[in-house]
Formats: structure tokens, C-alpha cells, sequence
């Protein structure tokens, strides 16, 4: 039986985090050869140095910011920012609308080269200009996506150019909706952060581009041989057909992917399957990672590079629970948002380092967010031993916008972007396709969910699916939920009162579960959230003390350690971080907009809980015969 430690600082997980390449020194403007993660082609440069940035006083768009030369009006930021970190203000929260601009010249100036330009999330709706002609759009945040930079447009030799106008004034159909809360104040779940939000690159294509890479391990048995499917897809940009040839290696076996010849701008896929005897399987106990690296060549030109780490490991659902390399698992984890009382969500590797960091000291194996979480998180989590809840933000979406076809285009092209973002990471171990939607399911919500199983299974066989809903025992049992492999139950038994009341008393938590159990015998289940809020000293029968926030988690991990059948349980969450203004989060004396549920205060300071906390995740055998 393996029982997972909770140290303050192990020397592994140090190591781990410090074995990142120290990036090479930037161009005059900025420009840095590589990412700021390490999976991926060696064909990116970071967009980094000074940007300019201006709010919108309504007239941008009339007044042709983005043909604009002058910098008047316009201030010095750097990319990833968030222009409302720290205004906490309703306006801050409903969105405005932003925009920024880089001057940059081509780190390679050869006619040959087609170039991208990729950004890792904007908030919410971008509208992009290279040298004051449009070249495209993106809506949704979270996940990356990219652009061509046209031929007819791109100076090779003199500076670019780009602009980019965000608008973070979101919809009640967008992923998080916007919405009034009872007391007239903007909703959405999280802090409606504007910008750019995480990193910008700039892609060189030499002729030919992968589009996709996937790097699936296939483990029939915790003692059998593994099968590694490696797939790759290449775009020709060219306007000639070309002979293509793929060739890689995982933990330093061969794999020959073939010669292909990739007419003119079009797609070809190149596939190829290796076995590996004796592989050493990644688990949060033991996260062993292969190098897996990949060459393409166009004719006699070695034109790409592509290295990840991969890790051999099986993820099913048996017998109504998770299994990791066929064996159950208890596990044990925190939410998080990604924010940070100066920067907002633009936080830097340093943070995320933290947060990793502070999840494992906690004694966690599993992290969940309610959206898909920086590369370079998934890379630590990968290095760590920290299994991820990977959930695309199709949060608490109204039945009456759920049912238009575009919602529902929107959130499977969410789903899609996550599972090719992130699938080469051995630490997601499902995807979740939504939280808290109607508790009361009806034929809008079961076509969504169908659809987006198949769609989850098509595009990754490998792993289960997941729906977080809220839990209420009027719900009772919802065939909608019959495609799900896994389901994650929202408790908040003694905090929220709930419906009429139903989970006002934490004594009815027990049965519940049961009763959850009952409706759902083949799936696993899951307490994706419970928490208290706690900002003070105070008696423990009090709502927001310290003393009240101990009492509950020490009640409620005691209930989910009692039932054998629970997969695991997630303490929400591990931080605090901004809600919404006057939020009050069931606090008779709140500190808005701060959700204060966190085991962390925002300044990273301990209250007494998370002691109690990493006590008990210590004394569960999370990985029992890992």
C-alpha cells in the first residue's frame, strides 16, 4: 500500500522544478527562440520585449487604432498581461475592450518561409491586423490558436506591424456566461480578466508544418508490453506538391513514420506503432517520463523538430471505479484558478511553479480547473505526479442557450482544441466536459452530453469522460448521464442551503452519497468540489471562521474516506482568488470579490485547515498498490 507523504519541500519535486533550459537571449525586440514550455516544434519564437496597450474609449475602431503609427495614447506592457488586474470594480468585471501592438521584424528572412502567429489565450474575442490589414479572428479563451501572416502582406525585411483589439465583454452563451447574480452584479464564475493571457509566438514555416502530433501509449495490462501509436499530420504550404518523410524516436527506440508525398497545400497523415517490453509505468508515486522526439524532412531538407515527454500508463473506469494501470485508486486533490493578486491570470512560470508545488507539499495527487490550464502547468504536472481533472469552461450554461446550435458548436470546438492541446500529457487523466449545468437534466442537455462523448472518444479512446454537477439530492437519478464514464458530484452539504433547503444539513451528506451511488453503480464517481469559506478567528459553529473551515473538512474527508466506492475527492480550492464583486460566497462576512475557500490566503500565507488537510490526504491510501 502506497500512501502519499505531504513534505514541505521534497528534494524531487525541487529538482523538477529546476530543471527548466534558461531561455537565449532576445532580439531588440523581443523576440526569443523557443517557448516559454518545452513540448513542441523548434520552429517558435516568443513574441516577448514591449508591447504598447490602450482601452477602447469606444471610437477605436472609427479612429483606426490599428492603422495608427504614432504612440500617443498608447503605454509600454509586456504579453502575457491581464489590463484589469487588481480593479475590482463592477466595470472591471462586465469587460471593456482593449487593444495592443508589436512592432517586430523576422528572426529569418528568407523567402521561403511562411510565418504564423499563435496566441496561447485571449479573453475573449480577438480581432487581429498585421501592417493595418485584417487577417483574422478567434472567439474563446483558454486554449491556443494561430493565423497565418499572409505573403502579400509580411515585410521580410522591414518591421511588422500586429495588432490585436480584445474584447472581454462577455455573453450569457459564452464559456463562462455573463449574467446579473440576484443582487444586479455582473456573474461568470471567475474574475473576468481582459487580454492577452497567456504567451504570443511566432511560428516559421519552412515549406511544410505539423498540425497535429500524438503520442499515445496503449497499456493492455500493468505487466504487459506497451504499444505506442505515433500520428502526425502535416500541412504543405507550399504551391508544389513535395515528398515528405517523418521519422522519430521514443525512450530511444526507433519509429519510422514513412515517406509520403503532400500535394500543395494539403494534409497528409503519417502513422506508425512501436511495442515497448518491460515499460516503467507513470504514476503520481513514480511519474517516469520517455523522451519522445520527431524529424521532418521535405525533399533532401531537414525543415522540422519536435520533442515531448510522454509517460506509459493505462486510465480506465472498472467496476464502477477509476483505475491507474489497473489497479483502483482514492485519490485525493485541489481546484485552483490561475490568479494572482498583482498580475490576475497572466500569471509567470515562477507562479505556476508555486502552485504545482503547493499542491504536492498539500499531499495532493489530482489538480482540476474549469479550464484548460497552461502547457507548461501540464508539463509540471507531468513532471510532478500531479493527475489533472481536464475540463473544458462550459460552466453553468442555461438550458435556453445550450439548445442553440452555435453554443454547442462553440463548446465542441472547446473540447476538440483541448484534447489536441493536450493529450501527450500522461497526467490528464479524463476530460470533463462541463460544470454544473441544469441538476435536472432534460433532452438539450442529454444531446449535448452524447454528442460530446462521442466526440471526446473519437478524438481519444484512451481516456474516461466526465460531466461536474451540482449536488442535490432532489435531482435524483438522470439517465442523461448514461454515456459518461465518470461523474463528479459538487457538495457543499452544511455550507450553501441549497434548493428548499436540501443541503443545509451536512448530516444528510452521507446518504446522499449513497443514494448517488445507487443511481450510478458502473460509473465512477467522483466529489469534484466541497468547501467553506474562512477569513477569521472565530467559534467553530460560526459560518467564516477558521475554526468552522477545520470542522468541515475535517467532517466531509472523513465522509468520502468512509465510502470504499468514491474515486476520489477534490477540496475547492487550494488558493484564493477573485469571484466576482460582492461576492459573498456563503460568508456572513465576506472580503469581495475574494473567494475565500482557499487552504492559501491570496498571499500565500496557510490558514489552519490546510494543515488539517495535508494530514488527512496523508493517512489516504490514494494509490493502494502502486
Amino acid at each position: 500500500m502506497h500512501r502519499l507523504l505531504a513534505p514541505t519541500f521534497t528534494l524531487a519535486v525541487l529538482a523538477a522544478l529546476a530543471c527548466a533550459v534558461p531561455a537565449p537571449a532576445a532580439a531588440a525586440d523581443g523576440i526569443t527562440r523557443g517557448t516559454v514550455y518545452k513540448d513542441g516544434p523548434d520552429n517558435r519564437y516568443l513574441l516577448g520585449g514591449d508591447w504598447l496597450f490602450r482601452l477602447d474609449d469606444g471610437q477605436g475602431t472609427t479612429q483606426r487604432f490599428q492603422r495608427q503609427t504614432a504612440s500617443a495614447g498608447w503605454a509600454k506592457t509586456t504579453v502575457p498581461n491581464a489590463w484589469n488586474a487588481g480593479d475590482n470594480s463592477v466595470a472591471s468585471m462586465t469587460g471593456t475592450v482593449g487593444w495592443y501592438r508589436k512592432d517586430f521584424r523576422l528572426p529569418d528572412r528568407r523567402s521561403r518561409m511562411d510565418w504564423l502567429v499563435r496566441f496561447e489565450s485571449v479573453n475573449y474575442r480577438a480581432q487581429v491586423w498585421l501592417n493595418g490589414r485584417p487577417i483574422g479572428r478567434n472567439t474563446g479563451a483558454y486554449l491556443p490558436w494561430d493565423l497565418r501572416l499572409p505573403r502579400s502582406v509580411l515585410k521580410r525585411q522591414g518591421t511588422n506591424r500586429l495588432v490585436v483589439r480584445v474584447d472581454n465583454r462577455r455573453l450569457r452563451t459564452d464559456f463562462p456566461p455573463s449574467g446579473l447574480t440576484g443582487a444586479g452584479d455582473p456573474a461568470g464564475g471567475w474574475w473576468n480578466y481582459g487580454g492577452l493571457l497567456r504567451e504570443v509566438y511566432l511560428q516559421r514555416v519552412d515549406r511544410v508544418d505539423i498540425t497535429s502530433l500524438v503520442v499515445r501509449p496503449e497499456l493492455p495490462c500493468a505487466t504487459c508490453a506497451a504499444s505506442v501509436l505515433a500520428r502526425v499530420v502535416i500541412r504543405n504550404y507550399g504551391d508544389s506538391a513535395t515528398s515528405v518523410r517523418v521519422a522519430g524516436s521514443f525512450g530511444g527506440r526507433a519509429i519510422n513514420l514513412g515517406s509520403r508525398r503532400v500535394g500543395a497545400r494539403d494534409f497528409k497523415s503519417f502513422q506508425a506503432r512501436i511495442r515497448v517490453p518491460n515499460p516503467r509505468l507513470w504514476s503520481p508515486a513514480s511519474p517516469y517520463l520517455y523522451a519522445a522526439r520527431f524529424t521532418v524532412r521535405a525533399g533532401d531538407r531537414r525543415v522540422l523538430g519536435y520533442r515531448l515527454k510522454s509517460g506509459i500508463r493505462s486510465i480506465e473506469v472498472a467496476g464502477g471505479k477509476l483505475t491507474l494501470n489497473g489497479r483502483a485508486v482514492n485519490l485525493r486533490g485541489v481546484g485552483l484558478h490561475e490568479d494572482d493578486p498583482q498580475r490576475g491570470f497572466a500569471i509567470d512560470s515562477a507562479r505556476r511553479e508555486q502552485i504545482a508545488a503547493q499542491a504536492k507539499e498539500l499531499g495532493g495527487a489530482v489538480i482540476r480547473a474549469h479550464y484548460p490550464l497552461h502547457p507548461e502547468m501540464h508539463e509540471l504536472a507531468d513532471r510532478l505526479g500531479l493527475l489533472v481533472w481536464s475540463e473544458i469552461p462550459v460552466y453553468s450554461i442555461k438550458t435556453q442557450y445550450l439548445k442553440r446550435e452555435t453554443v454547442r458548436k462553440l463548446a465542441a470546438r472547446e473540447l476538440e482544441s483541448n484534447i489536441l492541446a493536450n493529450q501527450n500529457h500522461p497526467s490528464v487523466m479524463l476530460w470533463s466536459i462541463g460544470n454544473e449545468l441544469s441538476a435536472r437534466p432534460g433532452p438539450v442537455q442529454s444531446f449535448y452530453i452524447n454528442r460530446a462523448v462521442r466526440q471526446a472518444k473519437a478524438l481519444d479512446p484512451s481516456r474516461p469522460v466526465a460531466l461536474a454537477v451540482a449536488g442535490y439530492p432532489s435531482a435524483g437519478c438522470r439517465p442523461q448521464y448514461a454515456a459518461l464514464d465518470v461523474i463528479g458530484i459538487n457538495e457543499y452539504f452544511g455550507w450553501y442551503p441549497g434548493p428548499n433547503g436540501q443541503i443545509a444539513d451536512r448530516d444528510a451528506l452521507p446518504d446522499y452519497l449513497e443514494s448517488v451511488r445507487a443511481c450510478y453503480p458502473d460509473k465512477a464517481i467522483f466529489v469534484s468540489e466541497f468547501g467553506a469559506e474562512a477569513n477569521r478567528d472565530g467559534p467553530i459553529e460560526e459560518k467564516g471562521t477558521f475554526q468552522y473551515q477545520q470542522d468541515f473538512v475535517n467532517y466531509h474527508l472523513a465522509v468520502h474516506g468512509s465510502k470504499p466506492w468514491l474515486s476520489g475527492s477534490f477540496y475547492w480550492a487550494l488558493q484564493e482568488f477573485r469571484v466576482r464583486p460582492n461576492w459573498e460566497g456563503g460568508n456572513p462576512r465576506p472580503n469581495p470579490p475574494v473567494h475565500e475557500k482557499g487552504l492559501l490566503r491570496f498571499d500565500g500565507s496557510k490558514k489552519p485547515a490546510w494543515f488539517d488537510v495535508q494530514r488527512l490526504f496523508a493517512a489516504t491510501p490514494q494509490l493502494a498498490g502502486h
